[in-house]
């Protein structure tokens, strides 16, 4: 669970991260790319997600920033459907607490979080 996020920095099972990062969450496996970054920095790509599609979650959970400036891009929205995958996206604030509700519900799911603008 995701014990706290502001500007640049999530905890994540008393771990600080403070770059990017991808949690995926599914059958109580957990899997974290904590080095994560987008072929373009603030354009959301399919092969951006690559572990992801690859994983076969329910859900993804997109944070898009403190203020929102990272986009997702239409090709995103649409491979998340091919592969049959609920994608939801928020500022990075909302977006923790919906990966936490799920989390705790015990989906499978991913966050791929942009921790800063």
């Amino acid at each position: 669970m995701i014990s706290h996020y502001s500007f640049g920095s999530l905890v994540f099972k008393n771990q600080k991260y403070t770059k990017d990062l991808i949690i995926i969450s599914k059958e109580g496996k957990e899997y974290i790319n904590s080095s994560w970054w987008r072929k373009e920095g603030h354009i959301l790509q399919v092969e951006d997600l690559k572990e992801v599609w690859e994983s076969k979650v329910e859900y993804l959970i997109v944070g898009t920033g403190a203020y929102g400036l990272m986009k997702v891009s239409s090709e995103v929205r649409e491979e998340a459907k091919k592969n049959g995958i609920l994608l939801e996206e928020y500022p990075t604030s909302q977006a923790v607490k919906r990966f936490n509700d799920l989390y705790t519900q015990q989906k499978a799911l991913a966050g791929a979080f942009h921790l800063t603008c």
